[in-house]
Formats: C-alpha cells, structure tokens, sequence
C-alpha cells in the first residue's frame, strides 16, 4: 500500500510546484504589463501626443471654423457682386427724390 501512495505523493507534489508555478508566471506577466504601461505612458507624455478626445474636439473645431469661413466668403462674393452690379454714385439720393413742391 506505501507504493500505491508513493506515486501520488509525486503527482500531488508536481501538481503544487505546476500551481506554484502558474501563480509566479501570472505575478511576473502583471509586473511586466504594468512596468511596459508605465514606460509607453511616459514616452508618449515626452512626445507631447495629444489623446484622442482632445483631438476630436479641435477637429471638431476646425470643421466649424471652415464651414464658417466658407459661408462669409459666400456672402462677401454676393455683397461684392451686388456693389459691382450696381454702382453707387456717392453724390446721388439714395432714394428717388420726392417731388419738390
């Protein structure tokens, strides 16, 4: 009977030392992902990089800023256009005279 439990002696031992084991690997992996976290956050902070959502805003910025820009050059064109179209001469009523009694 003493061999009987002599095989599962060491199968029970190898299964500790096989968990023991794992446990380290899983510590060492948390370890190395928080030290690689660590080190790409501070690279990117020296690159001065910004993060998306602050870049979305100032994209969203811009596309309002152009839009903008495009409909005051469309009404400055029409104001242009209606003052070439129609020359005003300074000296002239604007209005049409009333007449004089």
């Amino acid at each position: 009977m003493n061999n009987s439990r002599t095989p599962n002696r060491v199968l029970d031992e190898f299964a500790r030392i096989f968990t023991d084991t794992a446990g380290a690997a899983q510590g060492v992996r948390r370890e190395v992902e928080t030290a690689i976290r660590s080190q790409t956050e501070r690279v990117i902070h020296q690159l001065e990089l910004v993060q998306r959502e602050e870049f979305e805003v100032v994209r969203e910025m811009a596309i309002r800023a152009r839009a903008e820009n495009e409909e005051l050059k469309r009404r400055i064109a029409e104001l242009e256009g209606r003052s070439h179209s129609s020359p005003v001469d300074p000296g002239a009523p604007a209005s049409p005279a009333a007449p004089t009694l």
